[in-house]
């Protein structure tokens, strides 16, 4: 139904990347645009859950759902999800065919966190385009008060939200590149990011962490304490491998978007993809592949729909990220000719992990007496049991409680 159509007079990667792949690129010659692979025919209609309305997420889908109906004539439909299992659960049971979701998807992967309970365990999820704009993930101050670096929030209020381990998760790893963890802090509890926003405007709390882009920051940005962001500096190797010992997921990244940055003012710290379009391994390759090669080529029709949504330019994408691709999305890199062969060992090596976190959980499944666990005595006998199944195959298990 999906066939690949594939018209590819030119395969330099560097030509084709240059053509596609960057925000402000100028050529359009007619010659360069049919050096591209054709976009096979897309269904009529198609399914996507996404973040919340009025997020830079739900943004970002809009805009290509856009581009979707006006160059395809497909009819998009965005379903919002209010937090990481109402955006995986449609994607899980086949209501949805992708989900442009967070590092979630990562979580889903490792079987973690609100993924560690009966009806979830590891999922085989995969990537098939990602979303890096020039923002960072961090965590703000009041401009004018005395939290100066990261090691300075010892002792200081800082937020956990319910349910909402990309938050918590990611906060810890920023801390920990000043050495600082949750013992040293005070925890104040919130019940979502809304919540945590407006104390941090209130002056409620010491800091809070967000995309850089993240409407909450701006209202923080014209409020009389004014924000900053703490720095992680790149050449800190020891930052990094605590961050990295915490969430694997972030990278070192310079922002030039978002509250009190610009590109005369940027920031210094570091990102992971926001959002990552996923779906599962047993997706049709050729749906797939007719995805990835119309969002790309939609590229200039939807970049400006959001300030993020230039992140989905091909130079962008990281294929070395902690999630695997789906073959139908390396099938249109190949067709490019920019998927290396150190990309496939990536991929290998990923997909090899996630067979070993299924083998991980089947054994789990039929061990004798879980099914007398309550939710959280389960949750922490799984999170043991994973931990000692990867490390005894020479993987990290990264948490282990």
């Amino acid at each position: 139904m999906y066939a690949k159509v594939v018209n590819v007079l030119l395969l330099s990667g560097s030509l084709v990347v240059s053509l596609c792949c960057q925000g402000d690129a100028k050529e359009t010659s007619a010659t360069l645009r049919e050096s591209l692979p054709s976009v096979p025919e897309l269904p009529r209609a198609m399914a996507w859950s996404a973040y919340n309305l009025g997020t830079t997420g739900y943004n970002q889908a809009v805009g290509i759902a856009k581009m979707m109906k006006d160059r395809h004539r497909m009819t998009l439909r965005i379903i919002p999800g209010k937090n990481d299992v109402s955006r995986l659960l449609p994607l899980r049971v086949n209501r949805v065919q992708f989900s442009a979701n967070g590092v979630a998807t990562y979580f889903a992967q490792e079987g973690v966190f609100q993924f560690a309970s009966k009806r979830w365990g590891p999922m085989p999820v995969r990537v098939v385009l990602m979303s890096v704009g020039l923002s960072n993930q961090a965590i703000a101050v009041a401009d004018n008060g005395p939290v100066k670096n990261i090691v300075d929030l010892r002792g200081r209020r800082v937020p956990w939200v319910f349910g909402a381990p990309a938050l918590n998760i990611s906060t810890e790893a920023i801390m920990a590149c000043g050495g600082i963890t949750w013992n040293d802090v005070t925890r104040v509890e919130f019940p979502g990011y809304v919540a945590m926003w407006n104390a941090m405007i209130d002056g409620q709390i010491d800091t809070a962490y967000a995309t850089t882009v993240s409407g909450p920051t701006r209202r923080m940005e014209a409020s009389p304490y004014g924000i900053r962001w703490l720095k992680m500096p790149h050449n800190d190797v020891d930052c990094w491998e605590r961050v990295h010992a915490v969430a694997p997921y972030l990278e070192p990244h310079v922002a030039t978007r978002g509250a009190a940055i610009s590109e005369t003012a940027p920031h210094e710290g570091g990102t992971y993809p926001y959002p990552v379009l996923t779906t599962l391994s047993d997706q049709d390759s050729d749906l797939v592949y007719a995805v990835t090669a119309a969002i790309h080529q939609g590229y200039e029709a939807y970049k400006d729909a959001d300030p993020g949504s230039i992140g989905w330019a091909l130079d962008r994408q990281r294929f070395k990220w902690v999630v695997p691709f789906h073959p139908g999305a390396i099938d249109y890199f190949r067709a490019l000719g920019i998927w290396t062969q150190d990309f496939e060992d990536h991929q290998a090596a990923l997909v090899a992990r996630q067979q070993v976190l299924a083998d991980a959980w089947q054994g789990f499944a039929t061990s004798e007496g879980i099914d007398d666990l309550d939710k959280p005595a389960f949750a922490a006998s799984w999170m043991t049991y994973r931990a000692s199944y990867l490390s005894e195959r020479g993987l990290n298990p990264v948490w282990e409680e």
